[in-house]
């Protein structure tokens, strides 16, 4: 009987296995083809098999200008910022064992926000612009130690953890509307943009700025992945099993500022990605954290995408923030979320 167990939970082991590749080969296919698009769709119309020939070096060099300079940097970037947040979403999530946690519901984007208004506020014009996403990275991880110090209490639990985060986050929103009220009409408007979150004039340089926190932070979440598993069983159970629950939360929480931090940075304040990634990849595909990063880092990745091709094709001549349209899906999706664990 053991054995014919231990066979039947391989054979469905693999199934799921299986199931988690096919998902993931579809959502690359599926972001390859929106990637396409958008470097088809915009003011001016560039054919589909053009922008291919573009890509693999046997075109005329008629489209350079426009797919290299001004589409290809700006969909690279949404993509990249997509995956962060939402990896950063999921990290959370896991760690919490929230479904309501997110880098902006906990203040990790609100402290990003700060440090990039005080910078455009007092010193946009004296320093070069490039600093901001530094500043943007100061405050983020600034405003995450606080929220975990204030969370600390012989250890951190998730609920106090939420419960600080969503009062630190809106005292962050309160100090960035009291800047903003209190600058001059400039800085003001450069403010609203970066907060709404846009992609607009994304340029190569913010692409190599960001592919490293790439790069380096999500294969690291994939080293964690059997610890977050673990976890979502309890701390208790976790530390009877060996796991050093503190620790490792602490580690997974730099992880994830790390990224909503850079994604923040790179592209302004995009809203409820983090939220929306993670829970579609849930209903998707199989639960277990290794298999939902990469399915979340796509889904991120689509979302920013497909907002952003909305954003600035829908209103032509417009360039509508992509933050816009992730925010009026995702508050909506909040409030579902809300209300489906209402009883929790």
């Amino acid at each position: 009987m053991t054995k014919l167990s231990s066979i039947k939970n391989k054979s469905k082991s693999n199934q799921l296995n299986k199931k988690s590749l096919v998902t993931f080969l579809i959502l690359f296919l599926f972001s390859l083809l929106l990637i396409l698009l958008c470097l088809s769709v915009g003011s001016s119309f560039i054919h589909p098999f053009n922008v291919i020939n573009h890509l693999i070096g046997s075109g005329t060099g008629e489209y350079d200008f426009v797919i290299n300079t001004l589409r290809l940097p700006r969909v690279s970037l949404g993509f990249m910022v997509g995956a962060a947040l939402g990896v950063s979403g999921l990290i959370l999530q896991g760690i919490i064992r929230n479904p309501l946690a997110s880098p902006d519901i906990i203040g990790i984007t609100g402290g990003a926000s700060v440090g990039a208004i005080i910078f455009i506020v007092s010193f946009m014009g004296t320093v070069s612009v490039q600093w901001l996403p530094l500043a943007a990275l100061l405050g983020a991880a600034i405003v995450a130690v606080f929220t975990y110090a204030m969370s600390w209490k012989d250890g951190v639990t998730p609920i106090r953890l939420v419960l600080i985060g969503i009062g630190v986050a809106a005292a962050m929103n309160a100090l960035t509307t009291m800047m903003i009220v209190l600058s001059d009409t400039y800085s003001t408007s450069t403010a609203y943009l970066w907060l709404t979150g846009s992609l607009y004039a994304a340029k190569w340089q913010d692409v190599n700025s960001m592919l490293p926190w790439i790069v380096i932070f999500i294969p690291l979440t994939l080293l964690f992945s059997r610890i977050v598993n673990v976890k979502q069983l309890g701390d208790d159970i976790a530390t009877a099993l060996g796991v050093r629950v503190q620790l490792y939360r602490m580690l997974l929480l730099f992880i994830s500022v790390a990224l909503a931090g850079s994604a923040v940075a790179y592209a302004g304040g995009i809203g409820f990605v983090g939220l929306i990634a993670p829970h579609i990849a849930r209903m998707i595909a199989n639960r277990s954290f290794a298999v939902l990063v990469p399915i979340t880092a796509l889904i991120g990745g689509i979302i920013v995408v497909l907002a952003d091709l909305v954003a600035r094709t829908a209103f032509l001549p417009l360039d509508i923030p992509a933050g816009v349209f992730t925010s009026g899906i995702g508050a909506p999706f909040f409030i579902y979320l809300l209300y489906k664990n209402r009883n929790m």
